[in-house]
């Protein structure tokens, strides 16, 4: 294997949710190069499955894509000592008004390897009991309920296109279904 080697790291902007360095790294040949890295201090996401084998979903607003979205109920950790199921049910309970009596991890995914480290841990909560939501001041969303075979089938026509969602239903589905 070709050693890499990193002789610098500079701070380029710190943002609310990541951090973006330049990297100067020595590849193999002897030349250097300048990497972009996102650093991201990690999220967890929910495959939340009711009684009824029906999964809860959250449609929202993604400023990336400047549209609306599908996706399992995710948030970012408040802070990387922050125990990732801690955040996933937590997570749960705000966006959708469920708790959780038994979760587990379902798979854990990194977003995007080429230039960013965000790690999002995916558990699977069953046992769910309605509680109550609270989304922070300015979160706006919708809970909606979708079988299975039906998430599949957006996933499949490429409705569904959040990576973690695609990851999280399709590992339930060969785990479970």
């Amino acid at each position: 294997m070709a050693e890499y080697k990193r002789i610098k790291r500079e701070l380029v902007a710190r943002g609310a949710i990541i951090d973006y360095y330049q990297d100067t790294m020595l590849i193999p040949n002897g030349n250097t190069e300048k990497w972009d890295l996102i650093d991201h201090k990690g999220a967890a996401a929910v495959v939340a499955v009711l009684e009824d084998g029906r999964l809860l979903m959250v449609r929202q607003y993604r400023n990336a894509l400047e549209r609306e979205t599908l996706e399992i109920p995710a948030g970012g950790l408040n802070g990387r000592e922050e125990p990732a199921a801690q955040a996933a049910q937590r997570e749960l309970e705000e966006e959708t008004g469920y708790v959780c009596g038994h979760m587990e991890l379902l798979n854990t995914i990194y977003t995007t390897v080429a230039f960013c480290n965000e790690k999002i841990d995916i558990y699977l909560a069953r046992n769910l009991k309605r509680g109550r939501q609270h989304l922070d001041e300015n979160e706006y969303l919708n809970v909606e309920v979708h079988s299975l075979e039906e998430l599949k089938q957006m996933i499949f026509e490429g409705r569904i296109q959040d990576s973690k969602t695609i990851c999280g239903i399709l590992s339930y589905a060969a785990r479970y279904a």
